[in-house]
């Protein structure tokens, strides 16, 4: 009687006898044809004689998955895939849109095999790197994928059965990057797949779902949840309705990713923020990393984005501006915008909002608005003769104008 060993015994056979056939004369007649096109890319790329993963820099790496929302999903699902790695004796795995290991979880056998090929964070995987491997198939197809023993085109994995599946930002459609779920050839199961399909979904359900930040609410809007910035005269950054205490600098982290919904690399930051300081990206990470960890998560990387609702004063004043509503923005107005900043981007946008908000009052200089607006501007005397030339001797405000000119003179 045949056994289901016995049949994957021959399976694993046929696989041997299709790989060598292959590597010793090009012929794939007898494997599927996604294998065969993997195999062909793997062979212009690399030798089958591969001992293990090639390595990327581990403090990349780390900070790289620090940063990215996968670490979100995972922490917040990890209980679920070290169980089923354990349940299973499977070695789990979540890889970036580049195929490198970020992250690995791995049974009592399954650990010791997956570390002496750098199944481990950190490890390449991708076709050019290790040759035809599910994570490689199902990232570059963009659909599960299952790659069985000597379909590996590296015999260092030959023992190995595979499946892994994409995962998709849920609110972009990006594709962030594969889950894997390995073990032995013996132990292939019919399952494997809907298997992997089902983390996969797991980890996308798990990740930072609230609309991007350029998903603005209108001037005025009420901000229930997600992001509210204050910058202009003084900070104040608010998280679903709780302060948070954040550092100067990464206020204007904040505030330059506010400004930029679509996202900035590390070059763009780095470049708004410092301008020609000596100051290194890896100082520059670390302030992402931390603030990344004071918003939950919520602050995507490649390019670095906020994955949240955002409000801010400074959008509210110009808003109003465009409206001609002069006096409500001359209100909402606090002062100049992160006062002292060092960031040549934010020091720009400070003299355009200040430039702003005074050529308004300058053509519709009503009372009110310049006597709030001189309160915080005191030695802009203009805006306050303006407005005294444009009323009338007996307009009950002329005398708090006059006051204040003769105060901002003294």
């Amino acid at each position: 009687m045949t056994t289901v060993r016995d049949e994957l015994q021959a399976q694993r056979v046929d696989a041997v006898r299709a790989w060598t056939a292959f590597v010793e004369g090009g012929d794939g007649d007898e494997v599927r044809p996604e294998i065969l096109s993997s195999w062909q890319r793997s062979g212009s790329a690399i030798t089958p004689d591969v001992a293990e993963a090639p390595m990327a820099d581990e403090d990349d790496t780390r900070t790289f998955y620090a940063e990215s929302p996968l670490s979100v999903a995972v922490s917040r699902i990890e209980e679920e895939l070290r169980r089923t790695a354990d349940d299973g004796d499977l070695v789990l795995a979540v890889t970036d849109a580049d195929t490198r290991i970020l992250w690995t979880y791995g049974g009592r056998v399954m650990r010791r095999k997956a570390e002496s090929v750098n199944f481990v964070a950190g490890g390449r995987w991708g076709e050019t790197a290790v040759g035809t491997n599910a994570l490689a198939l199902a990232n570059v197809n963009a659909k599960p994928s299952m790659v069985f023993s000597a379909e590996h085109f590296a015999p260092i994995v030959h023992n190995w059965v595979c499946w892994a599946a994409p995962v998709h930002d849920p609110v972009t459609g990006e594709q962030l990057g594969v889950i894997d779920l390995s073990t032995t050839w013996d132990r292939t199961h019919p399952i494997g797949l809907a298997t992997a399909r089902v983390m996969a979904r797991l980890l996308e359900n798990a990740l930072p779902t609230a609309p991007p930040i350029g998903r603005r609410r209108g001037a005025g809007a009420s901000l229930n949840a997600g992001l509210e910035l204050t910058l202009l005269g003084r900070v104040e950054v608010v998280l679903d309705g709780q302060r948070l205490l954040v550092t100067r600098r990464q206020s204007e982290i904040l505030a330059l990713l506010a400004l930029h919904p679509d996202g900035l690399s590390l070059e763009q930051m780095h470049a708004l923020l410092y301008g020609d300081a000596a100051v290194t990206t890896s100082t520059l990470k670390a302030e992402i990393s931390h603030l990344r960890s004071a918003l939950g998560g919520q602050l995507a990387s490649r390019p670095y984005r906020l994955m949240m609702p955002v409000d801010t004063d400074v959008d509210r004043v110009l808003d109003l501006l465009r409206a001609g509503e002069t006096d409500a923005a001359v209100e909402a107005f606090g002062g100049d915008l992160l006062p002292g900043t060092t960031s040549p981007a934010l020091a720009e946008l400070a003299d355009f909002v200040a430039v702003a908000v005074r050529e308004a009052l300058l053509a519709r200089p009503t009372p009110g608005a310049v006597l709030r607006y001189s309160s915080l501007a005191p030695y802009d005397t203009e805006v306050v003769e303006v407005a005294l030339a444009s009323l009338p001797e007996r307009h009950p405000a002329r005398p708090l104008l006059l006051a204040r000119l003769a105060s901002s003179r003294a």
